[in-house]
């Protein structure tokens, strides 16, 4: 049981990871951005080919910073140029961005599924409760902890995160107040793209890689916003943790419904408390 509880954990801390890096873009842009798993799957593949020549670190490191480059891209390229249309437009560019890049993957690593062995350093295990659990899950519950921390401390201490809360409340006053909010806008894209990378490196040695990968999670990404709460960092990471238990225990004990179950839990959710776990209650 508590080997099940650790790896709803880790799975939840990926999804949180990801899911984040949605709220934060749809937070201040209101963007619902359906090419955020792909970011997922290039961060992993791009991780993959630096660790192949520099190590796990430098493939970590370099698919932050690439997606990071990417994000600020997608927001000048694409975002900004949209944010006066229809968001029906943006939804259906962000999924059109989302196949060409799941068919650039296959065009640049093929489509055979690629297996990533977990780093040297990380690949022992540790006595835990009685029982020996790997090293690296329990690496990803931290990460996963201290993405949490990481991003409430920025939001709340630093002059762009004061920026970047001030925007997401009301842009107009926000830049009548000499904020550029443009490039807060730019910050947090890149911010939630270099999360998706970071995700599909540290997801890469626990799932195999493929272009599709970014697809399968994204659909448990847009549950975890949903349940959370649109906005909501801590509704996110309630939801994520509570999604990652559900997925796990329901393939261990009933795997033939075990990817209906978050549907099922976004459903009631959405009729008892619309707005998520962050909201209020319709009653």
């Amino acid at each position: 049981m508590t080997i099940q509880l650790l790896n709803g954990l880790v799975y939840g801390g990926l999804l949180y990871i990801l899911s984040v890096g949605l709220v934060l873009i749809f937070g201040l842009r209101r963007v619902v951005n359906f090419a955020h798993g792909s970011l997922f799957m290039i961060g992993a593949y791009i991780g993959y080919s630096v660790a192949v020549y520099a190590g796990f670190y430098a493939g970590l490191a370099a698919s932050v910073v690439a997606m990071a480059v990417l994000g600020v891209l997608l927001d000048i390229g694409v975002f900004r140029p949209l944010q006066k249309h229809d968001p029906l437009l943006t939804v259906l560019v962000t999924f059109g961005m989302l196949l060409i890049l799941e068919d650039f993957a296959r065009t640049v690593w093929g489509k055979d599924y690629i297996s990533v062995t977990v780093p040297p350093s990380l690949s022992g295990n540790l006595e835990l409760f009685g029982f020996s659990y790997p090293l690296y899950r329990l690496l990803v519950i931290v990460v996963s902890l201290l993405t949490v921390g990481g991003l409430s401390a920025w939001l709340r201490y630093s002059a762009i995160g004061l920026y970047v809360r001030a925007s997401s409340a009301d842009a107009v006053t926000t830049g009548m107040q000499g904020v550029n909010t443009d490039r807060v806008s730019a910050i947090v894209v890149a911010v939630g793209a270099a999360l998706a990378g970071m995700s599909g490196v540290i997801a890469s040695p626990l799932m195999a890689l493929s272009p599709s990968m970014g697809g399968y999670i994204l659909v448990d990404c847009f549950i975890v916003v949903v349940v959370g709460g649109l906005s909501s960092f801590g509704g996110a990471f309630l939801a994520a943790m509570l999604i990652g238990q559900i997925h796990n225990f329901g393939i261990v004990y009933l795997p033939t419904a075990a990817s209906a179950i978050p549907f099922v839990l976004m459903i009631a959710v959405l009729i008892w408390r619309p707005n998520g776990f962050s909201g209020k209650s319709s009653a």
